[in-house]
């Protein structure tokens, strides 16, 4: 686990560990937290040059199986142009999760050819309501590729997929990180953002001429949305489905993904 944005507790890190022996008594999976993600340098979990030196620490390290992101918050955009030119080959053999402001890192490492991202439950997930169920999933995606820890439409569509949140994929856009999504469908999701910014994120993302190639768009969940003065009256799925009536994205319905515990894992790619 590395925190290439805010900083977890220790008391999180210990209620994973001991969830994990809970799963699986037998050993055969471990858990390490690097520690850097206790560090606190105001907003973000340290420095970003001991943020981004974590990240390199143990997607290069071939003992490693998986990296898995231990908190969200905002800052993997301050890591991107250190990080992406300093991954060797024994970084493309893991697996990657995180969602929420992940997705800036996840995005790269997809545009970069890398086959095992993915956008799922994080280790902060555990103190949310219901969040060890999260936490179950995430290991057995990570552990054994499990297809239950699945948004129920992946694969089912016939078309690759990939999953944001819309903030960040908006942000992502226009930038040499940005993945090429041509024929995807892609699931999005959003949290504590006005529906005016909602509506804003989706008109900038369904806009881009090469967001038009996609096979579908797929709407996950939009929580804590704070009251617009005045009503702004339309709901998230109407949005949505106005920006893909006008930019001709065929839309697919709902996805089972969002900020909460029932967050299922979306794969990028096939």
């Amino acid at each position: 686990m590395v925190a290439p944005g805010c900083r977890i507790e220790q008391e999180t890190a210990d209620r994973v560990q001991a969830l994990v022996r809970s799963l699986y008594p037998r050993g055969g999976v471990e858990v390490w937290f690097h520690p850097q993600c206790f560090l606190s340098e105001g907003h973000f979990a340290g420095p970003d040059t001991a943020r981004i030196q974590a990240f390199l620490d143990v997607a290069n390290d071939e003992s490693f199986d998986a990296l898995w992101w231990a908190r969200g918050g905002y800052g993997a955009c301050r890591l991107v142009e250190a990080v992406m030119p300093r991954l060797e080959a024994g970084a493309r053999r893991k697996a990657y999760l995180g969602y929420s402001d992940a997705g800036t890192l996840l995005g790269a490492l997809y545009a970069a050819g890398f086959p095992q991202v993915a956008h799922g439950p994080i280790v902060q997930d555990v103190r949310r309501e219901g969040g060890e169920a999260a936490i179950a999933r995430a290991l057995a995606w990570l552990t054994r590729r499990d297809p239950a820890a699945l948004e129920p439409s992946v694969g089912r569509d016939d078309a690759p997929t990939a999953a944001f949140n819309m903030v960040i994929l908006t942000h992502l856009l226009g930038t040499p990180w940005a993945p090429d999504l041509g024929g995807h469908v892609l699931m999005l999701e959003e949290v504590a953002e006005h529906m005016y910014r909602i509506d804003r994120h989706l008109f900038h993302i369904t806009s881009q001429p090469a967001m038009r190639r996609l096979a579908g768009i797929r709407l996950g969940r939009c929580s804590a949305i704070p009251e617009n003065d005045p009503d702004f009256v339309l709901t998230e799925e109407a949005v949505v489905r106005h920006w893909c009536a006008a930019s001709g994205i065929p839309y697919l319905g709902r996805a089972d993904i969002g900020h909460d515990a029932d967050n299922k894992v979306v794969p990028f790619g096939t």
